[in-house]
Formats: structure tokens, C-alpha cells, sequence
């Protein structure tokens, strides 16, 4: 029996702390913000996030993840880059745990471990520092950032990772850096990567015929011709003196991690059901067009988590013989409280459900060669079946400038 009180209380207090601990979980946190930015309530959003992104700890890279994503939805470019900056700063930090964090993930849960970020997130920190630099305009500043996406690539390429965790959109977002900049052998190259990575891309056939010509590589052309003999080349694309507009469509919510139906210790993927599915641009003195995929965010992160479940699982068969060994030790002093330290251990053992989860379910483009001068736009959302949603970016004025690339960047959100 426990002979003091004091010491009963204390550990009912420990097990109740441990209990909530495990409940005010990463989702938990989140998801006020989440259900603001789908409100378009910005300022809420920020609000929730901005103070979490700012908390030196294991889970801040997280935060700043999500804090990054939000800013950019609420058009503070300026922001989102210095957030993400930070965060491909605290993402390339040495690989370092400390003893009592990784001790304590065994004994608690794995969500004490600093989270890092899956590979494909990694890479997607410099696409959307590259979004946002091709938005405002500063094609250096994005060039800096599909070298870094190469640089990353070729490491993560080196570490065996499966090509759904390289992610392709950042390959093919850095050859249209490379275009835009009219180095047209390092945008083939780009293409071509992106291509291996993804072979079904939408259009991507186009890609690959227009810049191997544009990087005068006449036999690979050549070659690509009859690769995709269903492409009708555009002598558009070869007019230098047209510019383009390409709009990077953001479409809906990538799925979230909530514990696993059949063992709450371990995470699963949960898709994020959206209406809005495909966007439609309208533009004065052009043809109306719809976005094509470019990346399918959501089944890239179910993967990834897949092929962690071999690892997930050795961790948590881990976890639970250290939490035996701890409530023996306590067992043998006094069976009462070493009975509810085993149960407490397990109870605060939760499945880690940290993720970037500001990313979209996919990635879209819509791309249209257009003549120097102004235009107006809007871009509606649509259902599968063709019917708008309600989701709308109207009224939007863009000027094009011969040989030049103009990029706009959408979110929809329900």
C-alpha cells in the first residue's frame, strides 16, 4: 500500500498530466487555425499559429511549417518567406537528439522526439520559398531556391528514398524557374528528372519536347516525338515574343494524421474531403482554360507514412517493454503504484500526429502563352462535375511582358 498521502496525490496528479498531455495533441492545437484560413478569417489563423512557430522546441519546425503556409494563403509573402527560411534553417540543423528526448519517447510516446519532417516535406520548404519569390518577382531569389531543390534532391536520391518522397512538383517548379530565366538546358534537365520521378504528370510530354528543343538538343527532340506522338507542338511556345502566364493552383486539404482505428499508438492518414476540385481561368483576349495536376500531395504523404510503419512499429514494441521495466522497478517497492504507473505509461503512449498539414491535397498549373500587354482575369473553382463551388479569385489585373514568365499563386480551401 502507499503509506503517505502526499505521495498518492502526487501521482494521481502525474497520471491526470499525462493523460491531458497526450490529449492536447499537434491536430488539437492546429485545427482552430485550419478551420479559420478555410473561413478565410486570416487573422485568426495567424493569431493561433504565429506564437507556436515562435516557441524554440522540439515541435517548432512544425509550426513553422504551417505558419509559413497560412501566411502565404493570406497574401503576407514577405512573411511566409522569412518563416520558411527559418524553417529550411532549422530543417538542415545537425541530426541531433538528445538522450532524455529520445529516453522519454520510449517511456511516453514518440511525440516527445523533435520532429524533423518527413522527405518531401523537406524539399517542399524550398517550393514554396520558390513560389513565392516567382509571385513577387524575383526570379534570382528563386533560382537560389531550385539549385537548393537539386541539392536536396541529389542527397535524398543518394539515401535511396522512394521517388514519391523526392517530390516531383519541386522538380518540375525548379525547371519552370529555369525556363522562366531562359536557361533552357537546365529546365530540360529539370523536366526530364521530374519526368522520371512521375511519368504521368499531365503534359509533361509537352515539356519535355518544347525544352529539349529550346536547349537545341535536336535528337532527344526528336526522340520525344516519337515517345508522345499524340503532342501537337504550339509555335507558340518558340515565339519569343509572347510572354506566358502560369498560374500555380493549391487545390483543397492534404489528409491528416489521427491515431490508427485498430491501435491509438499508432498514426494513420485520413483524407480531408474537399468540393472545390479544379480551378478554371477566364481571361480577356484569351481562351478559358482548366488547371492539370502536377503532384498529388495526399498520396505522397500516405506512402510515406506506409513505408515508416515497419520502423513506427519496432519503436512502439520498444516503448512498451520500457514501460514494463519502469513499472517494475516501481512494482517492487509497492504493487498499488507500480500497477498505475503501467497503466498511466501506456495511457499518455500516444500515436505522434505532427505533419505539415497546411499543405494542399494537390498541386495544379495552368499554363497560357499570351501577347504583351494587360489583361484581366478570374479563376473559379469547380466539382468534378464542372460546377462552380463558390471559390473564386475575380477581378485580378496581370501584366505580361515579351519573352517573360508571369506566376500567380491560388488556394482554394473548401
Amino acid at each position: 500500500m502507499i503509506k503517505s498521502p502526499k505521495r498518492l496525490m502526487a501521482f494521481v496528479g502525474l497520471f491526470f498530466l499525462l493523460l491531458t498531455t497526450g490529449c492536447a495533441s499537434y491536430q488539437t492545437k492546429v485545427d482552430k487555425a485550419r478551420s479559420s484560413l478555410a473561413a478565410r478569417d486570416y487573422d485568426a489563423a495567424l493569431k493561433v499559429l504565429e506564437p507556436l512557430a515562435n516557441k524554440d522546441d522540439g515541435d517548432q519546425l512544425v509550426y513553422l511549417l504551417d505558419y509559413g503556409t497560412a501566411l502565404q494563403v493570406s497574401g503576407k509573402i514577405g512573411e511566409s518567406n522569412k518563416t520558411f527560411l527559418s524553417a529550411d534553417k532549422l530543417s538542415e540543423q545537425i541530426d541531433y537528439q538528445s538522450i532524455s528526448r529520445v529516453a522519454g519517447s520510449l517511456a511516453l510516446s514518440e511525440g516527445m522526439v523533435q520532429y524533423k519532417g518527413d522527405t518531401f516535406e523537406k524539399i517542399f520548404i524550398n517550393a514554396y520559398l520558390a513560389m513565392n519569390f516567382l509571385e513577387q518577382g524575383k526570379l534570382d531569389d528563386a533560382l537560389v531556391e531550385a539549385r537548393r531543390i537539386n541539392e536536396k534532391y541529389q542527397k535524398y536520391r543518394q539515401d535511396e528514398k522512394q521517388k514519391f518522397e523526392l517530390n516531383p512538383f519541386s522538380k518540375y517548379l525548379s525547371a519552370l524557374t529555369w525556363e522562366a530565366n531562359r536557361d533552357f538546358d537546365d529546365a530540360y534537365i529539370a523536366y526530364h528528372e521530374s519526368y522520371k520521378l512521375d511519368p504521368s504528370i499531365s503534359h509533361i510530354g509537352e515539356d519535355l519536347i518544347r525544352s529539349a528543343k529550346l536547349a537545341r538538343r535536336m535528337d532527344t527532340y526528336q526522340d520525344w516525338k516519337k515517345k508522345f506522338p499524340e503532342v501537337k507542338e504550339n509555335p507558340d511556345w518558340y515565339n519569343k515574343s509572347l510572354g506566358e502566364l502560369v498560374i500555380i493552383y493549391q487545390q483543397g486539404w492534404g489528409p491528416r494524421k489521427f491515431p490508427a482505428k485498430n491501435e491509438y499508438r499508432l498514426p494513420a492518414m485520413y483524407p480531408t474531403p474537399s468540393s472545390t476540385k479544379i480551378a478554371r481561368l477566364t481571361i480577356d483576349g484569351g481562351p478559358t482554360m482548366v488547371s492539370h495536376p502536377v503532384y498529388d500531395v495526399q498520396d505522397a504523404a500516405i506512402k510515406t507514412l506506409k513505408e515508416d510503419y515497419g520502423i513506427l512499429i519496432a519503436k512502439r514494441l520498444a516503448g512498451f517493454a520500457s514501460k514494463a521495466v519502469l513499472a517494475d522497478q516501481v512494482r517492487q517497492k509497492n504493487q498499488l503504484l507500480g500497477d498505475l504507473t503501467f497503466l498511466a505509461l501506456n495511457i499518455a503512449d500516444q500515436a505522434d500526429l505532427r505533419q505539415w498539414s497546411m499543405l494542399p491535397q494537390t498541386i495544379q498549373l495552368i499554363r497560357i502563352p499570351l501577347k504583351p500587354g494587360e489583361y484581366k482575369f478570374n479563376l473559379e473553382g469547380l466539382d468534378l462535375s464542372g460546377t462552380p463551388t463558390g471559390e473564386s479569385l475575380k477581378g485580378q489585373t496581370v501584366t505580361i511582358k515579351s519573352g517573360q514568365k508571369k506566376f500567380i499563386v491560388w488556394r482554394s480551401l473548401k
